[in-house]
């Protein structure tokens, strides 16, 4: 909880499914097919980071802010998104309570 992993690089065998990330700073992180599934992002930052074909499967992120975060390919079912801030900068509650269609 409320680690900093700014500009971290995860390795795309890691497994973080289920992992509580909350308040976690991963500004800038590459976390490219990682497996994220059940994870929890409450209130983490991965602005700038890159998700490229990750796995969030059922992953909470709620208030998390993934503006100008990289999105491409991810794996995106069953995501709480509540008060999200998404990758083009709008917020998830004022598009329906998800960031799909606005992933930058």
């Amino acid at each position: 909880t409320g680690a900093n992993l700014t500009g971290a690089t995860v390795s795309p065998t890691t497994s973080l499914t289920g992992a509580n990330l909350t308040g976690a700073t991963l500004t800038g992180a590459t976390l490219n097919y990682a497996n994220l599934n059940d994870a929890t992002l409450n209130d983490a930052t991965l602005y700038g980071a890159n998700l490229f074909y990750a796995y969030l499967t059922d992953a909470y992120l709620e208030d998390a802010n993934l503006e100008h975060a990289t999105l491409y390919g991810a794996t995106l079912t069953g995501v709480t998104w509540s008060s999200t801030t998404c990758p083009d900068g709008t917020n998830s509650n004022n598009d329906s309570g998800t960031c799909s269609g606005h992933l930058g």
